[in-house]
C-alpha cells in the first residue's frame, strides 16, 4: 500500500490553486460554490487563476463552504496575504481548564472500559486507567510520553504481536492515517504512516485458527458491522468495537484536531473480564 503522489492537502504557491484544489476534492462547480459562499463563478475564477486577491472573508466563507479543516483555513489565509484567524492554544494553558476537566471526566466515565484522546497526529494525550490492560508489555521505550497510539498498536514490539486479526486491523489504521493526511498538510504524519506501514506483521499462530484472509470484511471476525479489535490477553482473546468523538464546530486548532478514541466490550467475555479486572474506582 503506498500513498498517491496527490495525497495531501491541495498545493499550490498561492491561496487559488489551494481553493480549486479543495472545490475539485468537493465536486464542486466553481458556480456552485460562488452561490453557496454569496459571491459570483466570474470572481471565484479570477481568484483561483491569481488574477484576483479574494477578501479575508471571502476566505473564510469558501473554507466553511468547503468544510475546510480549521488548520487549513488558516493555511488558505496565509496564502492570501492574511493573518491566521484561529488560535493554536496548548492544551495545558490555562485557558483549556475546562476543557481538560471535561475530558478528564469523560475518560473517567468511561472506565472499566479503555479511552483516549489523541491528537491530530495519533499521539495520546490523555487516557483513562483501564488502557493500562491493552497496552500491557509494550515495550517501555514506545510508552515514553507523549506516545503514539499508531506506534505502539503496530510496533512488533508494541500490541502487534497480539493482535489476532492484525492484517486487518492494521489495514484500518493505514486507511484511517490516509484520510488524515488527505485532509491536512503534516510532515510528522506522513513519516509516521511511512514508519508504520514498514513494520512487518507476525507469523500466523495457528492456536489461533485459520489466519483471515487480508480482503475479508469484518464478517470474517463475526461482526457483521463493525471491525472489532480482537487482542489476547493471559491467555483469552478480548474483543473491543471502537469509536471516534470529536467537537462540533471547532474555533481552535488544537480543539478542532482533538480525538476521544473509546474501545466498547463487543462481546459478554470482554464486558464481564473488564469489570472484575478493572472495576470502579474506589
Amino acid at each position: 500500500m503506498t500513498i498517491m503522489a496527490g495525497m495531501g492537502s491541495p498545493t499550490g504557491t498561492g491561496v487559488g490553486p489551494l481553493l480549486r484544489g479543495w472545490r475539485e476534492r468537493r465536486q464542486l462547480s466553481q458556480l456552485q460554490l460562488a452561490l453557496r459562499a454569496d459571491s459570483s463563478a466570474r470572481h471565484l475564477s479570477f481568484v483561483e487563476n491569481g488574477r484576483s486577491r479574494p477578501s479575508r472573508e471571502l476566505v473564510l466563507r469558501l473554507a466553511e463552504q468547503l468544510d475546510v479543516p480549521v488548520r487549513e483555513r488558516n493555511t488558505l489565509l496565509l496564502a492570501a496575504g492574511y493573518a491566521p484567524h484561529y488560535p493554536e492554544t496548548p492544551l495545558d494553558d490555562p485557558s483549556m481548564a475546562a476543557l481538560r476537566g471535561g475530558l478528564e471526566r469523560l475518560l473517567a466515565a468511561h472506565d472499566p472500559y479503555p479511552a483516549v484522546v489523541v491528537d491530530g497526529s495519533f499521539r495520546v494525550l490523555a487516557a483513562n486507567r483501564s488502557l493500562g490492560l491493552l497496552v500491557d508489555g509494550v515495550a517501555p521505550h514506545l510508552l515514553e510520553p507523549p506516545f503514539n497510539a499508531i506506534r505502539v498498536t503496530l510496533h512488533p514490539d508494541g500490541l502487534a504481536p497480539r493482535i489476532v486479526n492484525l492484517r486487518q486491523w492494521r489495514r484500518h489504521l493505514l486507511e484511517r492515517m490516509e484520510r488524515q493526511l488527505e485532509l491536512v498538510r503534516a510532515e510528522p504524519l506522513r513519516r509516521l504512516y511511512e514508519e508504520v506501514r514498514g513494520y512487518p506483521e507476525p507469523a500466523h499462530d495457528p492456536a489461533d485458527g485459520p489466519a483471515e484472509d487480508p480482503a475479508d470484511g469484518p464478517a470474517a471476525d463475526g461482526f457483521p458491522f463493525a471491525l472489532p479489535l480482537r487482542i489476547r490477553h493471559e491467555g483469552r482473546v478480548l474483543s473491543f468495537l471502537s469509536t471516534i468523538s470529536t467537537f462540533n464546530t471547532p474555533l481552535d486548532v488544537t480543539v478542532s484536531e482533538l480525538a476521544m478514541e473509546t474501545f466498547l466490550p463487543a462481546d459478554a467475555q470482554t464486558v464481564r473480564f473488564l469489570q472484575s479486572v478493572v472495576g470502579p474506582e474506589r
